[in-house]
Protein backbone atom coordinates (compact mmCIF):
# COMPACT_ATOMS: atom_id res chain seq x y z
CA UNK A 1 0.00 0.00 0.00
CA UNK A 2 1.55 3.18 -1.09
CA UNK A 3 1.15 5.77 1.85
CA UNK A 4 0.01 9.34 0.55
CA UNK A 5 0.10 13.09 1.96
CA UNK A 6 -2.10 15.74 0.52
CA UNK A 7 -0.70 19.05 0.21
CA UNK A 8 -3.55 21.51 0.53
CA UNK A 9 -5.90 18.97 1.84
CA UNK A 10 -8.48 21.40 3.35
CA UNK A 11 -9.44 22.74 -0.03
CA UNK A 12 -12.23 21.28 -2.45
CA UNK A 13 -9.26 19.42 -4.65
CA UNK A 14 -7.77 18.39 -1.47
CA UNK A 15 -11.01 17.30 -0.20
CA UNK A 16 -11.47 15.03 -3.60
CA UNK A 17 -7.90 13.61 -3.13
CA UNK A 18 -8.51 12.49 -0.17
CA UNK A 19 -11.94 10.48 -0.32
CA UNK A 20 -9.45 8.94 -4.28
CA UNK A 21 -6.95 7.36 -1.87
CA UNK A 22 -9.49 6.08 0.72
CA UNK A 23 -11.49 4.44 -1.80
CA UNK A 24 -8.11 3.33 -3.38
CA UNK A 25 -7.17 -0.49 -2.96
CA UNK A 26 -4.02 0.49 -3.45
CA UNK A 27 -2.86 3.52 -1.68
CA UNK A 28 -3.42 4.44 2.41
CA UNK A 29 -4.15 8.40 3.39
CA UNK A 30 -0.81 9.34 5.85
CA UNK A 31 -1.29 13.06 6.30
CA UNK A 32 -2.98 16.25 5.08
CA UNK A 33 -1.10 19.66 5.18
CA UNK A 34 -2.55 22.98 4.82
CA UNK A 35 -0.94 26.98 5.06
CA UNK A 36 1.39 26.65 8.28
CA UNK A 37 1.25 23.44 8.73
CA UNK A 38 5.06 21.39 8.82
CA UNK A 39 5.89 18.78 6.24
CA UNK A 40 8.53 17.79 8.49
CA UNK A 41 6.90 16.44 11.25
CA UNK A 42 4.75 13.85 9.49
CA UNK A 43 7.49 12.29 6.99
CA UNK A 44 7.12 9.11 8.45
CA UNK A 45 3.81 8.85 7.56
CA UNK A 46 4.06 9.09 3.84
CA UNK A 47 5.96 7.84 0.94
CA UNK A 48 4.32 10.28 -1.91
CA UNK A 49 2.85 13.99 -1.31
CA UNK A 50 0.01 14.88 -3.87
CA UNK A 51 0.36 18.67 -4.20
CA UNK A 52 -2.83 20.53 -5.37
CA UNK A 53 -2.00 24.16 -4.19
CA UNK A 54 0.06 27.46 -4.76
CA UNK A 55 3.02 27.59 -6.57
CA UNK A 56 4.89 29.05 -3.57
CA UNK A 57 3.50 26.17 -1.38
CA UNK A 58 4.29 23.43 -3.89
CA UNK A 59 8.00 25.12 -3.68
CA UNK A 60 8.12 24.93 -0.08
CA UNK A 61 6.70 21.29 -0.14
CA UNK A 62 9.16 20.68 -2.81
CA UNK A 63 12.10 21.72 -1.01
CA UNK A 64 11.16 19.70 2.22
CA UNK A 65 10.39 16.41 -0.25
CA UNK A 66 13.95 16.70 -1.68
CA UNK A 67 15.64 16.97 1.11
CA UNK A 68 14.01 13.70 2.32
CA UNK A 69 13.94 11.86 -0.09
CA UNK A 70 9.84 11.53 -1.03
CA UNK A 71 8.60 11.42 -3.85
CA UNK A 72 5.90 14.03 -5.15
CA UNK A 73 3.06 14.44 -7.82
CA UNK A 74 2.65 18.19 -8.59
CA UNK A 75 -0.86 19.04 -10.15
CA UNK A 76 -0.25 23.15 -9.20
CA UNK A 77 -0.44 25.37 -12.26
CA UNK A 78 0.79 28.66 -12.70
CA UNK A 79 4.35 28.47 -12.11
CA UNK A 80 6.70 30.96 -13.81
CA UNK A 81 9.87 29.28 -16.01
CA UNK A 82 11.73 30.03 -13.05
CA UNK A 83 9.69 27.48 -10.65
CA UNK A 84 9.69 24.99 -13.21
CA UNK A 85 13.78 25.07 -13.63
CA UNK A 86 13.38 24.31 -9.66
CA UNK A 87 11.76 21.12 -10.33
CA UNK A 88 13.84 20.12 -12.77
CA UNK A 89 16.36 20.17 -10.48
CA UNK A 90 14.78 18.27 -8.05
CA UNK A 91 13.51 15.79 -10.12
CA UNK A 92 17.34 14.97 -10.41
CA UNK A 93 17.52 13.68 -6.85
CA UNK A 94 13.68 12.41 -6.30
CA UNK A 95 10.80 11.49 -8.74
CA UNK A 96 8.42 13.75 -9.74
CA UNK A 97 5.37 13.53 -11.76
CA UNK A 98 4.26 17.07 -13.02
CA UNK A 99 1.09 17.85 -14.77
CA UNK A 100 -1.34 20.66 -14.89
CA UNK A 101 -3.97 17.89 -15.61
CA UNK A 102 -4.46 14.51 -14.21
CA UNK A 103 -7.18 13.44 -15.83
CA UNK A 104 -7.00 10.24 -17.81
CA UNK A 105 -9.27 11.67 -20.42
CA UNK A 106 -7.59 14.93 -20.91
CA UNK A 107 -3.93 12.84 -21.44
CA UNK A 108 -5.95 10.61 -23.59
CA UNK A 109 -6.89 13.76 -25.51
CA UNK A 110 -3.57 15.50 -25.70
CA UNK A 111 -2.43 12.66 -27.31
CA UNK A 112 -5.25 12.80 -30.21
CA UNK A 113 -4.11 16.72 -30.92
CA UNK A 114 -0.36 15.55 -31.05
CA UNK A 115 -1.69 13.22 -34.56
CA UNK A 116 -4.43 15.94 -35.59
CA UNK A 117 -2.25 18.53 -35.51
CA UNK A 118 0.31 16.70 -37.67
CA UNK A 119 -2.61 15.62 -40.04
CA UNK A 120 -4.23 18.86 -40.45
CA UNK A 121 -2.55 21.26 -38.23
CA UNK A 122 -0.58 22.77 -41.31
CA UNK A 123 -3.59 23.85 -43.04
CA UNK A 124 -5.89 25.32 -40.56
CA UNK A 125 -6.38 28.02 -38.25
CA UNK A 126 -5.69 27.09 -34.03
CA UNK A 127 -8.08 28.43 -31.80
CA UNK A 128 -8.31 26.59 -28.45
CA UNK A 129 -11.00 28.16 -25.81
CA UNK A 130 -11.42 26.96 -22.13
CA UNK A 131 -13.80 27.93 -19.23
CA UNK A 132 -13.33 27.37 -15.11
CA UNK A 133 -15.47 28.61 -12.49
CA UNK A 134 -14.89 32.06 -11.19
CA UNK A 135 -12.24 31.08 -8.59
CA UNK A 136 -9.32 29.80 -10.76
CA UNK A 137 -6.88 32.38 -10.60
CA UNK A 138 -4.37 31.70 -13.49
CA UNK A 139 -5.06 32.26 -17.20
CA UNK A 140 -5.03 30.52 -19.93
CA UNK A 141 -5.28 27.44 -17.63
CA UNK A 142 -2.24 25.22 -17.45
CA UNK A 143 -4.21 22.47 -19.05
CA UNK A 144 -4.66 25.05 -22.11
CA UNK A 145 -1.40 25.68 -22.51
CA UNK A 146 -0.07 22.25 -22.74
CA UNK A 147 -2.40 21.23 -25.33
CA UNK A 148 -1.00 24.46 -26.88
CA UNK A 149 2.24 23.24 -26.18
CA UNK A 150 1.16 19.81 -27.76
CA UNK A 151 -0.17 21.15 -30.44
CA UNK A 152 2.91 23.80 -31.54
CA UNK A 153 5.47 21.04 -31.14
CA UNK A 154 3.36 18.84 -33.63
CA UNK A 155 3.86 21.74 -35.84
CA UNK A 156 7.56 22.29 -35.04
CA UNK A 157 6.24 25.44 -33.67
CA UNK A 158 7.75 26.54 -30.37
CA UNK A 159 4.68 27.95 -28.28
CA UNK A 160 6.20 30.90 -26.80
CA UNK A 161 6.72 32.77 -30.52
CA UNK A 162 3.29 31.76 -31.72
CA UNK A 163 0.96 31.94 -28.94
CA UNK A 164 -1.77 35.10 -28.83
CA UNK A 165 -3.46 35.58 -25.57
CA UNK A 166 -5.95 38.52 -26.17
CA UNK A 167 -7.22 40.47 -29.21
CA UNK A 168 -8.55 44.13 -29.50
CA UNK A 169 -8.96 46.65 -31.57
CA UNK A 170 -8.62 46.67 -35.29
CA UNK A 171 -5.48 43.64 -36.72
CA UNK A 172 -3.72 42.89 -39.32
CA UNK A 173 -5.97 39.18 -40.76
CA UNK A 174 -5.11 36.76 -38.94
CA UNK A 175 -1.53 34.45 -39.34
CA UNK A 176 -2.58 31.23 -39.50
CA UNK A 177 0.99 30.01 -37.69
CA UNK A 178 -0.35 31.50 -34.57
CA UNK A 179 -2.07 29.10 -31.84
CA UNK A 180 -5.08 31.68 -29.84
CA UNK A 181 -6.25 31.27 -26.85
CA UNK A 182 -9.36 32.21 -24.78
CA UNK A 183 -10.19 31.88 -21.18
CA UNK A 184 -13.72 31.97 -19.64
CA UNK A 185 -14.54 32.68 -15.81
CA UNK A 186 -17.87 31.98 -14.41
CA UNK A 187 -20.34 30.00 -12.22
CA UNK A 188 -18.94 26.32 -11.08
CA UNK A 189 -17.40 25.46 -14.06
CA UNK A 190 -14.88 22.35 -13.42
CA UNK A 191 -13.13 22.18 -16.33
CA UNK A 192 -13.99 22.82 -19.86
CA UNK A 193 -10.98 22.86 -22.95
CA UNK A 194 -11.78 22.92 -26.85
CA UNK A 195 -8.81 22.93 -29.60
CA UNK A 196 -10.75 23.63 -32.98
CA UNK A 197 -9.06 23.21 -36.45
CA UNK A 198 -10.46 25.97 -38.95
CA UNK A 199 -9.94 25.07 -41.98
CA UNK A 200 -11.63 26.49 -45.80
CA UNK A 201 -14.90 24.52 -46.26
CA UNK A 202 -14.59 22.00 -42.72
CA UNK A 203 -14.00 22.95 -39.35
CA UNK A 204 -12.77 20.20 -36.40
CA UNK A 205 -13.05 20.50 -32.87
CA UNK A 206 -11.98 18.05 -30.09
CA UNK A 207 -13.02 18.36 -27.00
CA UNK A 208 -12.95 17.73 -23.47
CA UNK A 209 -15.64 18.80 -20.42
CA UNK A 210 -15.34 17.81 -16.75
CA UNK A 211 -18.02 17.28 -14.30
CA UNK A 212 -16.31 16.10 -11.47
CA UNK A 213 -12.64 17.30 -9.58
CA UNK A 214 -13.02 13.48 -9.06
CA UNK A 215 -11.43 12.79 -12.58
CA UNK A 216 -8.27 14.90 -11.41
CA UNK A 217 -7.91 12.57 -7.84
CA UNK A 218 -8.25 9.56 -9.66
CA UNK A 219 -5.57 10.22 -11.99
CA UNK A 220 -3.29 11.62 -9.30
CA UNK A 221 -3.33 8.94 -6.86
CA UNK A 222 -2.92 6.55 -9.73
CA UNK A 223 -0.19 8.84 -10.66
CA UNK A 224 1.35 8.30 -6.92
CA UNK A 225 0.69 4.19 -6.93
CA UNK A 226 2.80 4.56 -10.34
CA UNK A 227 5.76 6.42 -9.14
CA UNK A 228 6.55 5.42 -5.75
CA UNK A 229 9.04 2.82 -6.52
CA UNK A 230 10.81 4.47 -9.56
CA UNK A 231 14.03 6.20 -10.11
CA UNK A 232 14.92 9.90 -9.70
CA UNK A 233 13.39 11.71 -12.60
CA UNK A 234 10.63 14.28 -14.08
CA UNK A 235 8.18 12.05 -15.55
CA UNK A 236 4.53 13.16 -16.90
CA UNK A 237 1.16 11.78 -17.04
CA UNK A 238 1.71 10.46 -20.27
CA UNK A 239 4.35 8.15 -19.20
CA UNK A 240 2.09 7.13 -16.00
CA UNK A 241 -0.72 6.52 -18.49
CA UNK A 242 1.86 4.94 -21.18
CA UNK A 243 0.83 6.95 -24.14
Amino acid sequence: MTRIAINGSKGKMGQALIKAVKVSTKSEFGAGFDMGDSLKDSLSNFEVLIDFSRPEASLNALTVCQASGKAMVIGTTGFTDTELQLIDEASKEIPIVLAPNMSVGVNLTLKILETSAKVIGPDSSIEIIEAHHRYKVDSPSGTALKMGEVVANALGRDLSDCAIYGREGIEEPRDINTIGFSSIRGGDVVGEHTVAFFMEGERVEITHKASSRMIYANGAVRAANWIVDKPAGLYSMQDVLEL
